[in-house]
């Protein structure tokens, strides 16, 4: 039961790192990888950890969003869809961070 709950943030972390390394960044890729496996590991810390890197990670999304879109614009090419993917994937992530708020994993991760 806890994986399912888990998922949101799962799928988050790895769409952030696989962010990170199609910017070329893949030293900035562990950082998702090092908490998705920590993840397993049942402390608060672990929890408030993926936490914060949920929502660095909806900020870093609203922010390539900013850029690519004002890119688009400069060249003059459509870029309404682009926008609504890249907000809604900001969204998931930063809502994937209240997974944490469920009965179940506040339990598992000692978070009463």
């Amino acid at each position: 039961m806890s994986f399912l709950l888990l998922l949101p943030a799962i799928v988050s972390l790895l769409l952030l790192g696989a962010h990170t390394m199609r910017l070329g960044m893949p030293v900035l890729m562990a950082i998702p990888v090092a908490v998705l496996l920590l993840l397993c590991w049942p402390r608060k810390w672990v929890a408030r950890l993926a936490q914060g890197i949920l929502v660095l990670g909806a900020l870093e999304w609203v922010r390539a969003t900013l850029v690519y879109v004002s890119a688009r614009q400069d060249l003059g090419m459509p870029w309404g869809r682009l926008a609504i993917i890249l907000g809604s994937v900001a969204l998931f992530t930063l809502l994937s961070s209240l997974v944490f708020r469920t009965r179940t994993l506040r339990r598992r991760f000692r978070l009463t």
